[in-house]
């Protein structure tokens, strides 16, 4: 996904049913990833109550010196919001002249970076933080209409602790129009799982119709099979991953198309994105370890901590869809409430639509990585807190591409859903064919 988006949990077919939340970035319906805020508890205590015996000892001031087990809960038990984004994440029919701006109460702001994604792919926002550090504003002018925002901002609160934010908001859309948001963005270089993907804003009633007006092609020629996911989702991949150094080109003809009664497209947009390096990773959730191989050959063999017995990392093929050098992930949006709220997750890469990453953890006792699963879902590697270069997670981060293929193995849990992010991968070539609405 290009933002925060809000997602259920039944949209995703493969996934687990509805009393099972998942949790994860920064406010959005997610897929029980977040790290467990807290260093593990003794191996003796019983899974489901480590989290209890983590704050009952961090309450009574049991608690030793390392990664700071009290900090964590601190930020666990707080629920004020440190930075404040308006509109409201997740909003959607934002008025084009809605205020839009980022603020800190405390403190200041160190980073923020604003996007927009509509008819003619992402671009950036421009904007200034103000001299006094505690708001930024982007520069004058209305909000684009049919147009979804993100806003990524880290400030530096008053007691020195760095914090993020990752949002979204959507503007409102002229009645009868349709869009499709794209990726990968035009002239990106990408990894060699990517899929070209489209989500419409409104359903779409004549799929034949969309679909013959949007082609991809390949350079070097490679068949390219289109595959609808309901009829708001429209993603296109070869067989097999691209090969290395491919320049593919997306065509969108949706100008006045007409998709159903009352509805017209607005785009004419052609988007080129080239493939680069080959790289792909494996987690092996048994052995605690993620295997890098670049062109097939092993550049990195790193301990890692994968989902726990009650919060199983999703097994199959996954996409790298973000690259964050640092977010916030917050259990309580799920119904994981009191058991984290960090708000400097450092070298975070989303892995699905639901919330599954791969990301550094600083938090955890050294002696998990590589021996035990304690996550609710996401992959942990070895980092420091703020993010450091050199760290196994800073290293993985460094090398890896949007589009980068993940694959998990040996974890127990059903394989994650073709749709659920940019798992397509794991669906046969035949049955992905199958999809197309034009027979």
């Amino acid at each position: 996904m290009t933002g925060q988006e809000q997602d259920r949990p039944q949209d995703h077919p493969g996934d687990r049913p509805r009393g099972h939340p998942r949790a994860g970035l920064n406010g959005g319906p997610d897929d029980r990833p977040g790290p467990r805020p807290a260093a593990r508890p003794p191996r003796t205590a019983p899974r489901r109550a480590r989290t209890a015996v983590v704050l009952v000892i961090a309450l009574v001031g049991m608690v030793a010196g390392g990664c700071g087990i009290a900090e964590v809960v601190a930020r666990v038990l707080g629920s004020q919001e440190k930075i404040i984004v308006a509109p409201d994440d997740g909003a959607q029919g934002v008025r084009r002249r809605e205020r839009f701006e980022v603020r800190v109460a405390d403190g200041r702001l160190e980073r923020v970076e604003a996007k927009r994604t509509g008819g003619d792919g992402q671009e950036p926002v421009a904007g200034r933080i103000s001299p006094d550090g505690r708001s930024w504003r982007p520069a004058p002018g209305p909000l684009d209409i049919g147009t979804r925002y993100t806003v990524d901002a880290v400030a530096v609160d008053g007691e020195g602790r760095r914090v993020a934010r990752h949002t979204t908001f959507t503007t409102t859309m002229p009645p009868h129009r349709f869009i499709g948001f794209f990726k990968p963005e035009n002239n990106a270089t990408v990894g060699t799982g990517m899929i070209v993907s489209l989500e419409f804003n409104r359903r779409i009633a004549d799929r034949a119709a969309v679909e013959r007006a949007i082609t991809v092609t390949a350079n070097p020629r490679v068949e390219i099979a289109a595959h609808w996911f309901g009829a708001r989702r429209l993603d296109f991949r070869p067989r097999e991953p691209w090969r290395p150094g491919t320049e593919v080109t997306v065509d969108l003809r949706l100008r006045n198309l007409k998709a159903g009664p009352g509805a017209y497209g607005t785009q004419r947009k052609t988007v080129h994105f080239r493939i680069g390096r080959d790289q792909s990773s494996v987690v092996d959730v048994a052995a605690h370890t993620l295997t890098v191989r670049r062109a097939g050959r092993v550049t990195e063999r790193l301990p890692v901590t994968a989902g726990d017995t009650d919060n199983p990392t999703y097994s199959g093929k996954m996409v790298i869809l973000e690259r964050h050098k640092v977010t916030r992930m917050d259990g309580k949006t799920v119904g994981f409430v009191g058991e984290y709220n960090i708000p400097d997750v450092p070298h975070a890469m989303r892995l699905t639509r639901s919330g599954t990453f791969l990301h550094g953890n600083y938090w955890t006792e050294p002696d998990v990585f590589g021996d035990d699963n304690t996550s609710h879902g996401c992959i942990g590697l070895p980092d420091t807190k703020g993010g450091g270069r050199d760290t196994p997670a800073g290293r993985v981060f460094g090398q890896s591409l949007i589009g980068d293929i993940v694959e998990v193995r040996n974890s127990g849990e059903r394989t994650v859903a073709p749709d659920n992010g940019l798992g397509g991968w794991n669906m046969p070539w035949q049955q992905w064919r199958a999809g197309t609405a034009l027979g």
